[in-house]
């Protein structure tokens, strides 16, 4: 499985650090930037290329950190098939496997230390999808028109 990060300069340390945790793990994990601290870089440009990225792998997940993990999450959920979910701990890392099928794990780098970041970490990628209809309904509705009346 392939495991696409991404961080601004706030998450940059921590992004480097679960790459690290992860290879250590076994998974694949692509770097998608940003490869240098820059202070007051954007959160954009790496949410987008996880997202990109994810959208294009169908079996893989991303991973994307910022000060609030907010920036982050907003922006990877802008393209189609992105279900990104901004997780502050074990049980919202659960919920959101397990009930959304999130593909994109947004955290804050200003609210937890490594150790519980990993621990997260490893609750989204160990947690199945629990494919219920209603659930399977609700998350196929997440990438209807906008254009509502």
């Amino acid at each position: 499985m392939n495991i696409y990060i991404g961080a601004d300069y706030r998450g940059f340390e921590k992004k480097n650090n679960l790459v690290s945790y992860l290879n250590d793990l076994g998974y694949t994990v692509i770097d998608q930037g940003a490869y240098e601290y820059h202070e007051g870089d954007d959160f954009n440009d790496p949410a987008v290329a996880v997202a990109k990225a994810v959208r294009k792998d169908a079996d893989a997940f991303g991973i994307l950190i910022c000060d609030s993990a907010h920036g982050v999450t907003m922006q990877a959920n802008r393209f189609k098939g992105i279900r990104a979910a901004h997780c502050n701990s074990q049980e919202s890392a659960t919920l959101a496997r397990e009930h959304d099928n999130a593909n994109v794990l947004c955290l804050s780098a200003h609210n937890a230390d490594d150790k519980t970041l990993e621990s997260i970490v490893n609750t989204f990628l160990e947690t199945k999808f629990n494919a219920l209809e209603r659930r399977l309904r609700r998350i196929n509705r997440l990438d209807e028109r906008e254009d509502y009346d």
